[in-house]
């Protein structure tokens, strides 16, 4: 393309945004939705926001380390800066080819970004961006270079700046501007630099070596030692402040050998593999994991059945209520908070919103029961996946120096998502079987974001991805350390990259000898019916992994039974009623006891219902031992029965009263016989059964009408309960509709505002609705119809507010104009009497 042929260099960022076409536009969109919300009304206001403050450092934050690095070098190059001076200060005198390969995605990143605009000849940062990443005493830069000469000897005495040209051997000038121009053309010329600085002391030069690199301020007396003087004699070392000096940056540069940063990276950590093993048994580990998650999952939500914790009057978990739920689940309080903030998260667990609030399960915790296991499993990794809430926070510190409680407020981190998604990506790009290195992870992660907020949040940023890898391991995402094939499909991720053969593991935990360098393709996170369809494929593939549950248990004599698997749910259930969970494992042994059995006959069990239950589903025939404790817990059961009057006991036999009274155990109840074979307590009903089981008696509970009461195991339940949404990280990336709504109202928007007028037709005010009178509004209008033309239009809305719009009217009748819109791009009826005014279009108007 000839010069003549080139379009003009843009003037501004709206002009630079104006010549894009839609799909440059809509990218912009898509990595930056703070800018259309709400929509602009046109690309001058897409620009104005696109600079402000709050935007640019949300945008900066996402950049990864080398394009954050080049934002970082325009900041301290001139303004406007060609590619060529860019690449002098990225890739130094050496050019170093991976920066000089590298480069050019970094600019066409911020192009995209809209943090940088103009051709290569005049690469123009953001304002904003630059105030925010140039160097300043308040706020070094990261590049560690100082003020420019010109800018650090602005407040110099002409007399002071021409006894510094001459001791540099340059002919004096008769003016500062000269002279400073004279000065900074010396220090950025090597040859000259290079001559300068070889008659320099070697003690001179240790102190620039000190500066170069930063901070580039330093310390001086009001005497300087004569390294120092010999220094500043040259402009080498500039004052700044009394007793405060300061490298130029010119010359740090050139000790730098041109160089902005002492180490840029042009090229991402690569993610280091710690050790191989075989597919097989990753996914059969990850698996067992499954399953154990799941059946932790489940414990929980049993123990808690009946009504589980207090809520506390702040929300949340007491630390009390949280230990004894971890040694119910016989885990450390981490993972105890970990699986209720997870069982909260898939909308399982909520408080029960009484006057007395409890933690209960929600009905959706009855119908996860009664699905599928990997289907289960699903449900559970889905609502991990789009968390925000972040278990790892609990027992930590919020702002104000309070405790963070499990399940209570103040755990939601919005980034928590991203940093998961990103884990399992980074995992996925790894050959099938590999466990990659932890601290290559975070390595990686830093270099993609080196920029989330402060220290503090960078210090998060890092333990969300821990926390993400530890938890994907208990969930069983992944089996030993990698990602599994359940994992793989959960994230919708391709099939794994093969591995090297030079790298081929002898062994299932051998360790990789090499890297791996490639880069796999990023992959972005799944929309919610994207996600629906990974988590199903992630279920399926699960599903044959899991063991098949069993209908059976071994009884054995010393009143145990063992079940050597996982129980099908009527048979786990009803097992759980009548013996006690001793121990947890591979095989799960319960154990009889006359409580348990009394629990049973309690629900409504009768002796032989048991006998029937246990022949039924034992391998081994059951044990005389269990038959008798049966019989005999069932015979003195009901034998006694309580009611309330506040409490009675009654019983047909009334020596067994008697012998109740005699007890001294019994003197806390209040007792007193009202009749031989009723005696009544002063303790309520529950209290009373309770101390007479404790006495050795197996009463029964009864009903105002007599007849026994059974209490059965239902389970306490919160009305209907909706899982607690995720805390958005920004706005939501626009759908494909809305960017291309927004993308057709921008451009209209453009066009009204952009459009040239005829001579004389345009407001007087810049950007102001145009004014004409009703008749000349009218004869406008009517003629356009005639005619086809385009006509650019003020309009005031219902509810007051106005805008421009380009229109080509169709019909004029009844005090209405029917028109195609370009602002809306489709046919619209507009009232006369809204419109402000009208103007006609330049004939060129294209």
């Amino acid at each position: 393309m000839s010069t003549e042929d080139r379009p003009p260099a843009p003037r501004s960022l709206a002009e630079a945004l104006r010549a894009r076409g839609d799909a440059a536009l809509g990218a912009l969109l898509r990595s930056r939705p703070d800018l259309i919300t709400p929509v602009p009304t046109d690309l001058t206001q897409l620009a104005t926001r696109a600079g402000t403050r709050a935007s640019v450092v949300r945008a900066l934050e996402r950049l990864d380390r080398f394009a954050l690095q080049t934002a970082e070098a325009l900041a301290v190059a001139a303004d406007p800066a060609t590619y060529g001076e860019l690449l002098g200060l990225m890739a130094g005198d050496d050019a170093d080819p991976a920066v000089v390969a590298a480069l050019p995605h970094a600019v066409d990143l911020l192009r995209e970004q809209a943090l940088v605009w103009g051709d290569d000849d005049r690469l123009r940062l953001v304002r904003t961006a630059r105030e925010l990443l140039a160097p300043s005493p308040q706020h070094p830069s990261p590049t560690g270079l100082g003020p420019t000469v010109q800018e650090a000897t602005a407040g110099m005495s002409p007399g002071r700046i021409q006894e510094i040209v001459a001791a540099t051997g340059l002919a004096s000038t008769h003016d500062s501007v000269s002279a400073v121009t004279a000065l900074a053309g010396l220090f950025t010329d090597r040859a000259r630099m290079a001559a300068l600085l070889a008659d320099a002391p070697a003690d001179s030069v240790e102190v620039l070596e000190r500066l170069v690199w930063g901070p580039p301020y330093g310390q001086v007396t009001a005497d300087p030692a004569p390294r120092l003087r010999w220094l500043l004699d040259r402009g080498l070392l500039l004052p700044t402040a009394p007793g405060t000096v300061v490298l130029p940056r010119e010359v740090a540069l050139h000790l730098r050998r041109g160089l902005a940063h002492r180490a840029p990276e042009p090229v991402p950590p690569v993610v280091e593999t710690a050790a191989v093993h075989r597919p097989q048994v990753v996914d059969s580990a990850a698996a067992g994991q499954a399953y154990t998650a799941l059946a932790t999952v489940e414990e929980l939500l049993k123990d808690w059945d009946e009504g589980g914790p207090a809520v506390l009057r702040a929300g949340g978990l007491s630390v009390r209520d949280l230990k004894r739920t971890a040694v119910a689940l016989d885990v450390p309080e981490p993972a105890a908070a970990f699986w209720v903030e997870l069982a909260y998260a898939a909308g399982l667990i909520a408080s029960d919103g009484e006057a007395d609030e409890r933690y209960a399960a929600t009905p959706a915790y009855d119908e996860w029961l009664e699905q599928p296991p990997a289907e289960r499993w699903s449900r559970l990794v889905t609502a991990w996946l789009a968390a925000t809430r972040t278990a790892g926070l609990v027992g930590g510190r919020d702002a104000k120096d309070r405790t963070l409680s499990a399940l209570g407020p103040g755990l939601d981190r919005s980034a928590a998502p991203e940093v998961r998604h990103r884990v399992l990506a980074l995992l996925a790009g790894l050959p099938e079987g590999a466990a990659p290195a932890a601290g290559s992870v975070l390595a990686r992660l830093r270099w993609e974001r080196p920029l989330r907020g402060d220290r503090r949040e960078d210090d998060l940023r890092g333990r969300l991805a821990e926390w993400a890898l530890s938890e994907a391991e208990l969930l069983g995402v992944t089996g030993r350390g990698a990602l599994s094939a359940q994992g793989r499909a959960l994230l919708g991720a391709p099939a794994a990259p093969a591995p090297r053969p030079e790298a081929e593991p002898s062994g299932p935990g051998d360790k990789l000898p090499v890297h791996h360098h490639h880069r796999p393709a990023p992959l972005t996170a799944l929309s919610p019916a994207e996600q629906a369809v990974a988590s199903a494929a992630a279920a399926r593939l699960l599903a044959p992994l899991l063991p098949e549950p069993l209908d059976h248990v071994l009884l054995q004599a010393d009143l145990t039974a063992v079940a050597p698997g996982p129980l099908r749910r009527p048979l786990a259930d009803m097992l759980g009623v009548v013996a006690d969970v001793e121990s947890k494992g591979g095989a799960t042994v319960y154990r009889f006891t006359p409580g348990s059995v009394r629990r049973a006959l309690d629900a409504g069990q009768a002796a032989s219902d048991l006998h029937a239950f246990l022949a039924a589903h034992s391998r081994t025939p059951v044990p005389q031992p269990l038959a008798y404790l049966i019989d005999d817990v069932a015979r003195r059961h009901g034998h006694l029965r309580v009611g309330a009057a506040s409490a009675y006991v009654r019983c047909d036999d009334d020596a067994v009263l008697s012998e109740i009274l005699a007890d001294k155990r019994a003197a806390g109840l209040g007792l007193r016989r009202l009749a031989p074979t009723v005696l009544a307590a002063q303790a309520d009903p529950a209290g009373l059964l309770e101390g007479l089981r404790a006495m050795g008696f197996a009463p029964a509970a009864e009903s105002a009408e007599g007849d026994v009461l059974i209490t059965r195991a239902l389970a306490h339940r919160t009305p209907p309960r909706t899982a607690p949404e995720p805390v958005p990280d920004g706005p939501p990336v626009p759908d494909d509709t809305l960017l291309a709504a927004a993308l057709r109202a921008i451009r209209a928007g453009d066009l009204a505002s952009t459009t040239p007028r005829k001579p004389g037709t345009a407001p007087a005010g810049n950007g102001e609705l145009p004014r004409t009178g009703a008749a000349e509004t009218l004869a406008t209008m009517q003629a356009a119809v005639l005619t086809g033309e385009a006509l650019w239009i003020g309009y005031v809305n219902a509810e007051g507010a106005a805008s421009q719009r380009v229109i080509a009217p169709i019909r004029v009748e009844g005090g209405f104009v029917t028109a195609y819109d370009h602002t809306a791009d489709e046919v619209r009826t507009y009232p006369l009497h809204r419109i402000t005014g009208v103007a006609e279009l330049a004939d060129d108007a294209g």
